[in-house]
């Protein structure tokens, strides 16, 4: 569910939507770390100002967190 919504969000961010790939690893029992992949040009628009565009991204996730107990900590990546 978080992963969908993430990768439909930022695929209406970016100029390249089709290089964009979500993945999600459970680091420990209750933190999980999303990964969004991006093309090069597009890492910026997915961060922002200042970091406002990933931190909005992070403040919906979190509503997921009370429904499922489960920190998230989300990373952005070029793609390589």
């Amino acid at each position: 569910m978080v992963t969908d919504f993430v990768s439909q969000y930022a695929k209406l961010l970016v100029t390249y939507p089709d290089d964009i790939s979500v993945s999600i690893k459970n680091l420990e029992e209750k933190y999980d770390e999303i990964t969004i992949v991006a093309n090069s040009e597009d890492v910026g628009k997915l961060i922002g100002k200042e970091g406002r565009m990933i931190n909005s991204i992070k403040t919906v996730i979190s509503g997921c967190k009370a429904k499922g107990g489960v920190n998230y900590r989300v990373n952005v990546e070029a793609k390589k």
